[in-house]
């Protein structure tokens, strides 16, 4: 099915580095909001920028943002350290792959992590990459309609 990603994990701290290395895979694209900070937060855990930082000793690390609002991109562009472009409009592809082509990234190198199948699995399968779905990275502590919508979701992604 083309929404089933290649590896459907807890969050972005169960993703093998090793195992995509040994792939040949060079750069990984993150989606941001629930994937990387918390929704409209602006702010990164100290383990998610732990995890990143390691990360970028073996990888491109770069983020594709749906987000249009220019207050929050403001607020984000000033505590990321790493390529990022807003304004996606995931899951079609034409920004990601001008940001992708910015880069000199191939999609068969190049993994794209997100916590929606039907913006950034699609989006990434769209490109040619290795898709990796995650939970939100507040699962927690989200609403329970939006716990119940992301169930649904999930369930385009079953086998």
């Amino acid at each position: 099915m083309f929404l089933k990603p290649d590896y459907n994990l807890k969050s972005i701290y169960d993703i093998n580095l090793g195992e995509l290395k040994a792939k040949g895979i060079t750069a990984l694209l993150f989606d941001l909001d629930s994937t990387l900070m918390e929704s409209k937060t602006a702010l990164y855990r100290e383990k998610t920028l732990e995890w990143l930082n390691n990360a970028k000793n073996d990888f491109f690390i770069g983020i594709v943002s749906n987000n249009t609002d220019n207050k929050y991109i403001e607020k984000v562009e000033s505590v990321t350290n790493f390529p990022i472009v807003f304004r996606a409009a995931k899951p079609r592809i034409k920004v990601a792959k001008s940001f992708m082509d910015r880069y000199n990234l191939q999609g068969e190198s190049t993994a794209f992590i997100g916590d929606r199948p039907l913006t950034d699995t699609l989006c990434g399968k769209r490109l040619g990459c290795i898709t990796i779905l995650v939970d939100s990275i507040s699962a927690d502590t989200e609403k329970p309609i939006v716990r119940f919508v992301r169930k649904l979701e999930r369930l385009t992604v079953k086998q």
